[in-house]
């Protein structure tokens, strides 16, 4: 690595940090209870949003007290002490009193962000508060023990982490409902350490910055240590796995992989990295681990994010509040607190001094098989963008009928570009897309793929399109939208990937009498970027559609090729996201049962079409 890209030290993440709370302070209520950031009301209210500026900062607080062993801070150990025991009061007054657990979900989130800081910060917060006011804390915390309302999701964590700091102070807590959630989190663990949020195919941020990054934290909570001990060792070598196909998921300018929902919490994306320091993973050294972290957080704050007045927004680089899900508001991007775990760790630890070790995206081109999601990732050195090709991952099951989220079941994604996300990305899929459209012009969707294989080069998925009307009006939590579903044809998708190109083929079986079209849709991009997509086999209708912005500015255009419906034959394109503005050019031809290639490199591959299931 060149000089001019060493690591931060302590002391410029501690700068961060307080240029944070220095403005989350700003706007904090007199009694410090509820923190409300600039920004239109989010989607549960005010008072919602006062309790995620709360204890979302807190989160932030905490590292910074817990890092320093409380040694100059008192001064913010005291002020969000004062906001404690205020909002925790079900008598004070409206503006500062916290949305109880049993009033809203919401606070089920934030009271997990509490609990957990007042354990980390023990000896400055919580042994120093007195004892009307503990008590008002573990009575606002209680509610979580006999809820069973908690989604088997991530939720099963902020169930856990109360209940463990319950517990720990002598509140009220349940055994069997503390061995339940492990074991619902048990049920979340797939292939090489990755983790699904639930029972769907959900794979995104949620995987590292709370799946993988709760278990290392609740494990060095106070009430957890016999509960833990037996599952140590399974949690940081799932966790270790993991962070190998973490680290190639990070481009070489530090952006992660734009997919999933929650993309407003940024670099939140930093936290398991702060967790695999924590638990000593093995796999990975101190200093590869800091530097992950260290290119995260620094892609954002080089961007504007936090802001010139040190503030998040809902966005991704700048304000872009489409970016937000319908549970956001001015609070929720201060999840991205989590990336900044590492300050939890003192001045004299090891990791500030460990010599900082390459991304894989620094050190060279690569390729890797990723078997839970359904993912083939491509590292490109030349360019520095991380691209991934998914043939399994879409927020729902197999044979779902529901309609394609932009933010899961596009066949690509990259740590450049984003996904159409104004209202056509949910209603009508076409940027990495391959769609059967109607004479009305209605796109076909994809969710409920099977996903045939994944190997090294080469990824297939099998589909069952449907044209789906959905009630827009249903609650955007990132997921595709359920409606009435039309079948419109199986559509088989192969990928072959060669560095930075895809040849994409795709075939139609079964196809409604009113499917007209097949259309394959390339990367969107900005105009810092082309995207290409040049026929290969069959030569098709070339067009564009172009949309006003996009995260990461506009105008944002979208390359499409059109195609008779044939069924049973093969048709494809060679996919590109390049700063080239001209296209790469390949060949291949249909021998028998096999699809011969040459690249744009001039190197020859032979794949065969047979469709086996993984």
């Amino acid at each position: 690595m060149s000089e001019t890209s060493a690591d931060w030290t302590r002391d410029d993440w501690v700068r961060l940090a307080d240029r944070m709370l220095a403005a989350a302070r700003r706007h904090a209520s007199p009694g410090h209870a509820r923190i409300t950031f600039p920004g239109p009301e989010g989607g549960y209210g005010h008072a919602v949003d006062g309790l995620e500026g709360f204890a979302r900062t807190f989160l932030l607080a905490g590292f910074r007290i817990a890092g320093e062993r409380g040694h100059g801070t008192d001064e913010l150990a005291d002020r969000y002490a004062r906001g404690l025991a205020l909002g925790a009061d079900p008598h004070a007054p409206a503006h500062e009193r916290w949305p109880r657990l049993d009033e809203h979900p919401q606070a089920k989130v934030e009271a997990a962000s509490i609990a957990l800081i007042l354990d980390l910060t023990r000896p400055w917060i919580w042994d120093r508060l007195d004892e009307p006011a503990r008590e008002m804390v573990v009575d606002y915390l209680s509610p979580a023990v006999g809820d069973d309302t908690y989604p088997r999701i991530n939720w099963v964590w902020f169930r856990l982490v109360v209940q463990t700091f319950l517990r720990s102070v002598g509140g009220p807590w349940s055994g069997p409902e503390m061995v339940a959630d492990l074991a619902t989190h048990d049920s979340f663990h797939r292939a090489d350490g990755w983790l699904a949020d639930g029972p769907s195919r959900a794979f995104d941020h949620y995987t590292g910055w709370a799946l993988h990054t709760y278990p290392i934290l609740w494990s060095r909570m106070t009430g957890a240590s016999d509960l833990a001990a037996s599952r140590r060792a399974c949690d940081v070598a799932a966790l270790d796995r993991y962070l190998a196909d973490a680290l190639a998921l990070i481009g070489a300018d530090g952006s992660p992989l734009i997919q999933g929902r929650s993309l407003t919490y940024r670099f939140a994306a930093a936290a398991p990295f702060w967790a695999g320091v924590l638990a000593e993973a093995p796999g990975h050294s101190p200093g590869a681990l800091r530097h992950a972290a260290d290119r995260i957080v620094r892609h954002f704050a080089d961007r504007g994010a936090p802001d010139a007045g040190g503030l998040l927004t809902l966005g991704w680089h700048g304000p872009w509040p489409r970016l937000a899900q319908s549970y956001s508001g001015p609070g929720s991007p201060y999840w991205a607190s989590k990336g900044l775990l590492g300050l939890a760790l003192p001045a004299d630890h090891p990791v500030w001094t460990a010599p900082a070790e390459p991304l894989p995206i620094e050190t060279g081109d690569y390729q890797c098989v990723v078997r839970a999601p359904g993912w083939l990732i491509s590292g490109r050195q030349g360019d520095g963008i991380v691209r991934v090709v998914n043939h399994g991952t879409d927020h729902d099951v197999e044979g779902a009928n529901t309609g394609d989220s932009p933010l899961y079941a596009r066949i690509g994604y990259s740590t450049a570009t984003t996904p159409v996300l104004d209202e056509s990305g949910w209603t009508d899929p076409l940027d990495q897309s391959v769609v059967l459209i109607d004479a009305a012009g209605r796109r076909s969707h994809r969710t409920g793929m099977t996903t045939l294989f994944v190997r090294p080069g080469a990824a297939c998925s099998t589909s069952y399109g449907k044209w789906v009307k959905a009630d827009p009006a249903q609650p955007d939590h990132g997921t595709g939208r359920r409606g009435n579903a039309e079948p419109a044809g199986r559509i088989t998708i192969l990928s072959l990937v060669r560095g930075p190109w895809e040849l994409r083929l795709a075939r139609v079986d079964e196809p409604s009498p009113a499917a007209e079209r097949l259309r394959i849709g390339g990367w969107a991009v900005t105009p810092e970027h082309h995207s290409h997509l040049v026929p290969v086999l069959g030569e098709g209708t070339q067009g564009h559609d172009t949309h006003d912005d996009g995260p990461l500015g506009g105008p944002v255009t979208v390359p499409w090729l059109d195609h008779p419906v044939t069924p049973g034959a093969w048709v494809a394109a060679l996919i590109a996201l390049s700063t080239a503005a001209s296209p790469p050019r390949c060949t291949a031809q249909l021998i028998a049962d096999e699809v011969e290639v040459t690249w744009p490199d001039g190197v020859r591959t032979s794949t065969p079409l047979t469709m086996e299931e993984r």
